[in-house]
């Protein structure tokens, strides 16, 4: 390791701090990760993958383990609400013949991909803890945990999410997350025959679409518009997902897939959110990555690679940077333009979409975001 960083502690088991574990261990750094679910499992149904993501999974080592037990896609069939075709956009292979343009896979899925390539990393896991105290000096940082034991780190990595306790605690002022005007509807549902690529149906106000993730399941999703953020029982959920989708769509597919979601179907409703924190992402020794700095609604499929790519920037700063002050800012300095991006072209997209905006524009951001994403970190 380039820095004097000999022990890190990771605040938070998602796909960030499993990313940032996995990059840290082959640098031969003792890391701890901290994590408060128990069960260390990843809610929700499916998550659609842009090919940056796919090339972000090579560096960690896990692209073969996707593509078995995920689904990857070389075009995205764009049609009206009748099922009338109106674009086909490829997913060309930019980053190498053998990483997809893009993809998709149940989230539970990769969160275990991730959590199998940690433990066999040797990272040392707290599960179902959290901490109490972060209290920093010259030398280090001094962790007191929820179960009354204590620990002492060089660095503190924090990727705690969208609703940080680390980031309310470092950068009080901070920006908080906000509504976005928008919710996202999601299902599993079985892989209609023929479906080989993402499909997507543009209604006046509404926007279906499926993505093949694994080879009998797709992952359904719908964006709704509301004021204000929409809650529903469970149980109540699948009717109205379905109701939606027969409401606004003639499409025979979607009709079909409809018809088939019922309380199996992993049905969820989710607002969108979005949160961008203004530089610095660090303070000493805690730095900041992956939403809890930059939460992004789907709009560009890349909420994930973001914050895996903020993982692989950092381990590649603290490796070439003896003092870790200068990694840190040069983490920070790396990785800020290329998030504001995916935020702030993301939270657009879904302007538009909510206000029934300038489609031009719209697949002007698209195209523009697409080729910067497509760019080497």
């Amino acid at each position: 390791m380039g820095s004097s960083i000999c022990k890190v502690l990771i605040i938070g088991g998602g796909f960030s701090g499993m990313s940032a574990a996995i990059q840290l261990r082959k640098q031969n750094i003792e890391t701890h990760l901290l994590e408060m679910n128990p069960k260390w499992q990843a809610e929700g149904a499916g998550i659609s993958l842009h090919g940056a993501t796919l090339r972000a999974f090579k560096t960690l080592g896990i692209l073969e383990e996707f593509i078995e037990l995920g689904s990857t896609s070389d075009q995205l069939d764009v049609m009206a609400p009748t099922g009338h075709p109106l674009a086909t956009i490829p997913n060309p292979r930019f980053a190498g013949s053998d990483i997809p343009g893009a993809g998709a896979i149940m989230r539970p899925v990769l969160a275990k991909i991730l959590a199998d390539k940690v433990v066999e990393s040797g990272t040392k896991v707290r599960l179902g803890q959290t901490y109490t105290a972060l209290q920093q000096d010259d030398d280090g940082v001094s962790v007191t945990f929820s179960d009354g034991s204590s620990d002492r780190f060089d660095l503190i990595i924090a990727a705690d999410g969208i609703h940080s306790k680390t980031r309310a605690c470092l950068l009080p002022e901070a920006p908080q997350p906000e509504y976005t005007g928008q919710g996202v509807w999601r299902a599993v549902l079985p892989r209609p025959a023929g479906c080989t690529s993402t499909m997507m149906w543009l209604s006046q106000h509404l926007k279906a679409g499926i993505n093949p993730m694994s080879k009998d399941q797709v992952y359904l999703f719908l964006t709704v518009n509301s004021e204000t953020r929409q809650r529903f029982e469970p149980i109540d959920e699948p009717a109205i997902l379905k109701q939606l989708l027969l409401d606004h769509f003639s499409a025979p597919m979607v009709h079909e897939l409809a018809e088939q979601i019922n309380q199996e179907s992993h049905v969820s409703l989710r607002p969108l959110d979005s949160l961008l924190v203004p530089q610095p992402w660090f303070k000493g020794r805690v730095v900041m990555i992956g939403d809890t700095v930059h939460a992004t609604t789907p709009h560009l499929a890349s909420g994930a690679c973001i914050g895996i790519e903020d993982a692989i920037v950092l381990v590649e700063e603290l490796s070439a940077n003896k003092d870790f002050s200068i990694a840190l800012e040069k983490y920070q300095s790396r990785r800020w333009e290329r998030c504001r991006m995916v935020v702030e072209n993301s939270g657009r997209l879904g302007e538009i979409e909510v206000e029934g905006g300038d489609k031009a524009e719209h697949a002007n951001i698209m195209r523009e975001s697409t080729i910067a994403l497509r760019q080497a970190i």
